[in-house]
């Protein structure tokens, strides 16, 4: 599987992650071309090649001639892209980094997200950082994102519409709200709620870069000189184990011994329903000898303080553990198959470059009941109909 990753040194912004990108090897003139598809005039790429604490990164800029200053919503900019001649996966991808601003802007101004007006985010240099990242991807061949944690500022302030805003902008941490970020001491805006929305949008999440065999390596460079680091977005691309994909989750644990036992079911339907991955008990020993159950829980970031909030809620415990956990899983996808017995919606796994189909438990019980038939037996017949199928 061919990857980016996002190597946040000096935080990411639209035009750094276009320089890095270009800086990888994608042809500025290609890239140029696609954008014209977006059939707006008014704007053209530069590249320049300029030194950042002593590396030679690649800026790239968005140069505009005479265009309008109407601010746009974001159902606008989904027309605008919509309507271009670009492919499918690049209008997904950049479809889905303007909804994160959209949502992000929507939460910090408290209105709905058709009111949001996209102010510095829908003009036309972010228009084409947005949309030139996703023809960049296009381009490289890339079917997933992982990336560094961001990089984010403090202590500073940075101007916008809205007049002075803290570093980070509260639609940058709205953004990256649920994904893992670090804080430096560099008092300036590193990460841009754009390039939040890059990666909020496109990352698998956090991977470790000795996962992969690098192909190459590009380098974007910020508008300034940084005293605290070095001023740089680093893009790596290479490949990753094609049966594999790489994610991370967070392992949440507690020890109980002074609960009802009778609750512990509806605390892991609870769990489950509110974004868990996995949600399980387990029986141990704890202080003085008493009988105890470990409850552990594996979820996402995204929806790590939904579970704290049912854990303290439906429980007896004071606290929680928390450990990130990195996950290594197959290749998975979900589809409805036609069988003798009727259509049954299966899991499809990819293992050793070989599809594999098993039918969900659901579907087979709800087949068993409207045909009056053994369980085992639906099992067994669909199991075999579908190791049958010519690309199983």
């Amino acid at each position: 599987m061919r990857v980016c990753y996002f190597d946040t040194i000096g935080g990411i912004s639209g035009d750094m992650a276009l320089g890095a990108l270009v800086n990888a090897g994608v042809p500025l003139t290609e890239l140029s071309d696609a954008l014209k598809s977006l059939n707006i005039p008014g704007f053209e790429l530069e590249a320049r090649h300029i030194e950042r604490s002593g590396i030679v990164a690649t800026k790239v800029d968005v140069v505009l001639g005479a265009h309008d200053h109407h601010h746009r919503h974001l159902s606008d900019i989904e027309t605008i892209i919509d309507g271009s001649g670009l492919t499918g996966r690049v209008k997904e991808r950049s479809k889905k980094i303007f909804r994160e601003v959209a949502i992000a802007e929507a939460k910090v101004h408290n209105v709905d997200i058709a009111e949001v007006h996209f102010h510095e985010v829908g003009a036309l240099d972010s228009l084409a950082d947005i949309v030139g990242v996703a023809v960049c991807l296009e381009m490289l061949g890339i079917e997933a994102v992982y990336s560094s944690p961001m990089k984010v500022g403090r202590s500073g302030l940075v101007d916008s519409q809205h007049g002075k805003l803290p570093v980070p902008t509260p639609a940058t941490m709205e953004i990256l709200r649920g994904y893992p970020l670090m804080f430096t001491e560099a008092p300036y805006e590193l990460t841009t709620p754009t390039g939040a929305a890059i990666i909020k949008a496109l990352s698998s999440g956090v991977l470790a870069t000795e996962l992969l065999s690098t192909e190459a390596i590009g380098y974007g460079a910020g508008s300034r000189e940084i005293e605290q680091l070095p001023n740089l977005l680093r893009v790596v691309i290479g490949t990753l184990d094609p049966d594999y994909r790489t994610d991370e989750l967070v392992s949440v644990e507690t020890n109980i011994d002074d609960m009802n036992p009778e609750i512990y079911p509806y605390v892991v339907e609870q769990l489950l329903a509110a974004g868990a991955n996995d949600a399980y008990l387990a029986p141990i020993q704890m202080k003085k000898g008493r009988p105890g159950m470990l409850l552990s829980v594996l979820v996402s970031r995204l929806h790590l303080d939904a579970i704290l909030a049912v854990i303290f809620r439906e429980t007896t415990t004071l606290g929680v553990r928390l450990q990130p956990v990195e996950r290594r899983k197959l290749q998975r996808s979900q589809r409805r198959v036609r069988t003798s017995l009727g259509m049954v919606t299966v899991k499809a796994v990819i293992r050793d470059g070989r599809e594999e189909l098993a039918a969900e438990f659901e579907d087979c019980r709800r087949i068993a009941t409207e045909k009056n038939m053994a369980l085992v037996d639906v099992i067994q017949q669909v199991d075999a109909e579908l190791k049958a199928k010519p690309n199983s």
